[in-house]
């Protein structure tokens, strides 16, 4: 068993990161480790003042005007160039915009449109809203929707699959999807992957186009720390937007919205998966965010979060607790899940203690790690008490096992 690292190689691992310098660009409060960043990302200093200066600035002075002066009409295009590097895409094969869910609705209808005899898929057990939506589509098209198993390689799946949504990360387990094998084998069945990289983006080494990716959604608010229901973001792949044809279409994914005409024309480029006007201040807030990883290498960002991780999970193997995770040492996102039947409990009980992680049902305890602003004390700090409160039962107390509506 691997012994929880003592106060001095904590020490030691601080001074030794590349990445401690990025701690100041966060405004974190005091007294509380946050562990909880693979949920909703704090604030960036960077992203708090410019929504400061668009509210009373752009939006308070520049009224109108703004949508040319401040540039807000091109804010979602000039967001998506900004995120790109973060995935390993062009900067004109992303768009910040809606939601993943609206995202994943614009992609997968037109591709189920150019596959109408084709069902679409998603994981059993992949998060929820992805099989929601699909479900919806179904409903609203009449296409067959079909749950696959877990690890269900392309060249495993029923034919009659034409579109699958997955999850470049697993919300729960962590564990990091072989994109570039998936694609490869998708390509030879002529199957389309859409990729939710609603836990990878901002945390994983992501090379997209190189590993044949071509269609992918992902979320603003959870390692990229664009704030409370940040906008999402479409990736498609250069060579296949002239192909889609989603049924989302509005004035603003017109090719000449300003003319005002009759009958829609898609706009070239990832410009056609705009519908509406944007939102700006959420946008400009996202913008903001991304600043945060100037000068970072995502290698030494998914380093660090594994070597974070591997902390929970010695602490957890101490503890004689079961991991749904990747084990120590081993590739994965940027959270772990510990199994308890307790877990909710104790997560409240660490809560009090100002140690922010969350729970997952039935018995889930999940703990995230953004390097960016986490240190290995405070992560070693985190596991020493979690060992003491489950040690010591503190979890037993009544406040403790009250549910709340957000776990």
């Amino acid at each position: 068993m691997n012994a929880l690292p003592d106060a001095a190689e904590l020490a030691r691992l601080d001074a030794a990161d590349p990445l401690r310098a990025a701690r100041d660009r966060f405004a974190l409060p005091d007294g509380i480790i946050y562990l909880d960043g693979n949920s909703l990302g704090p604030p960036p200093r960077r992203a708090l003042e410019r929504l400061e200066e668009a509210a009373r600035e752009e939006w308070g002075q520049g009224l109108i005007k703004s949508w040319n002066d401040a540039g807000w009409m091109e804010l979602p295009l000039a967001t998506g160039r900004k995120l790109a590097p973060l995935i390993g895409v062009d900067g004109d094969e992303v768009v910040c915009l809606d939601t993943v869910t609206i995202l994943i609705f614009k992609l997968a209808s037109a591709l189920s449109r150019k596959k109408p005899e084709a069902a679409i898929a998603v994981e059993r057990g992949d998060f929820p809203t992805d099989g929601y939506v699909l479900e919806g589509l179904a409903a609203l098209t009449g296409c067959a929707f079909k749950y696959v198993e877990p690890g269900t390689s392309p060249a495993a799946l029923d034919p009659e699959i034409g579109v699958l949504v997955r999850s470049a990360v697993h919300y729960k387990t962590a564990e990091i999807a072989d994109i570039a094998r998936w694609e490869r084998e998708a390509r030879e069945t002529g199957l389309d992957i859409i990729w939710d990289l609603s836990h990878a983006a901002g945390l994983v080494d992501l090379k997209l186009k190189q590993d044949g990716a071509r269609f992918a959604v992902g979320c603003g608010y959870k390692f990229l720390n664009g704030g409370p229901g940040a906008p999402a973001f479409v990736y498609c792949r250069s060579d296949e937007i002239a192909g889609i044809d989603h049924p989302v279409t509005g004035w603003l994914g017109h090719d000449t919205p300003f003319d005002f005409v009759d009958g829609y024309r898609p706009a070239e480029g990832i410009r056609r998966f705009i519908t509406s006007s944007p939102s700006i201040l959420a946008i400009t807030s996202l913008n903001a965010a991304l600043d945060a990883y100037d000068a970072m290498a995502l290698s030494e960002v998914e380093a660090k979060a594994r070597a974070l991780g591997d902390i929970f999970l010695q602490a957890g193997a101490q503890l004689g607790l079961d991991t749904i995770s990747p084990g120590i040492g081993a590739r994965r996102g940027g959270h772990v899940c510990l199994r308890h039947e307790h877990g909710y409990a104790i997560a409240q009980a660490l809560i009090a203690r100002g140690i922010i992680g969350d729970f997952r049902a039935p018995d889930l305890m999940r703990f995230g790690f953004n390097p960016l602003y986490l240190s290995y004390r405070e992560v070693g700090e985190a596991a020493r008490q979690m060992i003491e409160v489950v040690e010591t039962r503190e979890y037993e107390r009544p406040e403790f096992n009250v549910r709340k509506a957000v776990t």
